[in-house]
């Protein structure tokens, strides 16, 4: 017994110094080959990803949908067992922690720290134990197309890499734009991968621009606003003061990512926002799930900021592993809320302003810089200098108001004409049923006024401007309407697409535009005369049109737009036009409706 294991561990011995003989000849990354100054293209990126896999069974390559251009979105699955059924692993007791690169291409230092840090575990066995509890999902390439489009001139204000990828997917489209309305093939994708999987965790790796200052690195992590309050209490007690510690100590200064008051001149103050949806780290937040955005300065150089990126991204692997078991109870008990009736009891909150009034004085580590005038411009310039370092004492505005916020209903009802709607929401996880029949239900709806678009689309899509009057009323709604419950862990996503007034709503995307449209119209010699007749009989009428003209004075000569008022005060006016069709139903479903799974 004892030859035989003898043999058993010198085999296994001779296996692991092969594994090692090769890392010397062939684990090296790209990055570091090129003494730290290069980045991997698509193609080297997944050739790596497959070597990777094919040297452990904890490693598992695949793709998980297909860029505009037809190219596979790349995935690893890194998991203790080899497990990638989310179901399994799940009821394993692991945490699933989703870690993401790329989405920005000209941005890549979260897939050179990954894949160090990936090859370090299953290779050298280098914090290997953190898979006892955490399975790992990392996308290496999110924007595989403007990844593609690979270059020296695709980031003028950056310090490294050598070469590396476009902004923006090959439609023109941001990914860090579209996590609500999903106009990208690549983000319907992800969103089916993350709502197959449901990660616990989310890191999203960047490289921020801005003024000069000494912080490698940058965090944003939402704790107080668009999360479940119980888990941003746990990331403010039980994640962020050691993180914070822990980043100082490793020789990687932190410092929340921020935004200055006037751009460029942090002695101006400092501002913290909250993430709206359309955006990674504010997207899953209403998910209940943590998003991590890691902000790397594009003015140090590209070692310090892949250093810095995979040193928080192995940290927070080890505070998760240290409380997983009780973070995803966390979470298991933050989507039971959400799901709850009691999530409605108090109003909701869809969109935020930054105060001006309300800071704390902190220390933030800049460097010295002046302000001159541009003899080009005339405008100012910002001269920095980071051989002057020096502390701060700056203002942070830290609080931020609610701006809009909504009594949600039990349920949202949505014609179902509105299919590109249904489809976007069935994306994000949102589960509904159809109505079997015709119904009329009072519903609280909302009337569209001063309706205006913007002068130019913003991310392929026309953003309308408006004022909204919400009401209670019957409303006619046929058979396949979708009727969503509210009583789903999706509610808080919900709510942000389906209020109208919310940040990210499928009203502000554009996606309801053509409600606003006119269709029918009266000529001028058959309302002149209707016109006449109508302040005959109605003498409150000439009250009315009276201060019309005194709100918009200038349509005070504009026959069209005088007698189309009229109109619209007429039996013969639209009564669809400006009537957001999705209704809010306050009430239980009254027990004659049946609802079907279609």
């Amino acid at each position: 017994m004892r030859t035989i294991l003898l043999s058993i561990i010198l085999l296994l011995s001779s296996t692991l110094y092969s594994q090692h003989q090769l890392s010397d000849n062939d684990w090296k990354t790209r990055y570091e080959k090129s003494g730290f100054k290069q980045t991997s293209t698509y193609q080297e990126s997944l050739i790596f990803c497959k070597k990777l896999a094919a040297s452990s069974s904890q490693i598992h390559y695949t793709s998980f949908g297909k860029s505009a251009r037809n190219k596979a979105l790349p995935l690893l699955i890194i998991d203790k067992e080899g497990d990638t059924i989310p179901d399994i692993i799940q009821k394993k007791g692991r945490l699933i922690l989703l870690i993401e690169a790329n989405i920005h291409p000209g941005e890549p230092d979260g897939i050179d720290a990954m894949f160090m840090l990936l090859r370090d575990m299953v290779i050298y066995q280098k914090n290997i134990d953190l898979l006892n509890h955490i399975s790992i999902l990392f996308i290496p390439v999110f924007n595989v197309d403007g990844h593609e489009r690979f270059g020296a001139y695709n980031r003028i204000n950056q310090n490294g890499p050598e070469e590396m990828g476009w902004r923006t997917t090959a439609q023109n489209l941001n990914l860090n734009r579209d996590f609500m309305k999903a106009d990208a093939p690549e983000m319907k994708a992800w969103l089916k991968l993350f709502n197959r999987w449901m990660p616990h965790f989310f890191i999203d790796t960047h490289t921020t621009d801005g003024a000069d200052y000494q912080y490698v690195i940058t965090y944003a992590l939402e704790t107080s606003h668009n999360i479940a309050p119980e888990i941003g209490h746990w990331l403010k007690i039980n994640y962020l003061p050691e993180m914070t510690r822990n980043m100082f100590e490793k020789g990687h200064p932190v410092f929340p990512y921020v935004s200055f008051r006037n751009w460029h001149d942090p002695r101006s103050g400092l501002y913290m926002g909250v993430a709206p949806p359309m955006l990674s780290n504010g997207y899953t937040t209403l998910h209940n799930r943590p998003g991590l955005l890691i902000e790397t300065h594009m003015l140090k150089p590209y070692k310090a900021r892949v250093e810095s990126t995979e040193a928080l991204i192995l940290y927070t692997m080890k505070a998760l592993s240290s409380k997983h078991q009780e973070f995803i109870n966390l979470i298991a008990k933050a989507d039971t809320n959400t799901a709850s009736p009691r999530f409605r009891e108090m109003p909701f909150s869809v969109k935020y302003k930054r105060s001006e009034t309300d800071s704390i004085m902190v220390d933030f580590l800049g460097v010295e810089y002046h302000i001159t005038k541009s003899n080009l411009t005339g405008g100012d310039c910002f001269v920095y200098d980071s051989t002057k370092p020096m502390t701060m004492k700056l203002p942070l505005f830290t609080n931020n108001i609610v701006e809009e916020e909504v009594w949600l209903p039990n349920y949202y009802i949505i014609p179902p004409e509105w299919t590109t709607v249904i489809d976007r929401l069935q994306l994000h996880g949102v589960k509904m049923q159809y109505l079997s029949s015709d119904s009329k239900l009072k519903c609280k709806m909302t009337q569209f006024s001063d309706v205006s678009m913007r002068n130019q689309s913003y991310e392929g899509r026309q953003i309308p401007t408006f004022k909204s009057q919400d009401d209670f009323m019957f409303q006619n709604f046929p058979a396949g309407s979708a009727v969503i419950n509210m009583d789903q862990k999706t509610a808080r996503v919900i709510a942000h697409l389906l209020e109208p007034r919310a940040w990210d709503s499928f009203v502000y995307w554009g996606f309801f535009n053509a409600i606003f449209e006119q269709k029918e119209y009266a000529e001028s010699y058959v309302m002149e005369t209707l016109a006449l007749e109508m302040l005959k009989k109605d003498p409150g009428l000439q009250a009315k049109f009276e201060k019309y003209l005194t709100e918009n004075p200038s349509l005070k000569n504009n026959q069209w737009a005088i007698l189309n008022w009229f109109y619209q005060q007429t039996p013969w006016a639209d009564e669809r036009l400006n009537l957001y069709p999705v209704g809010r139903l306050f009430d239980n479903l009254p027990k004659d409706i049946i609802l079907r799974n279609y």
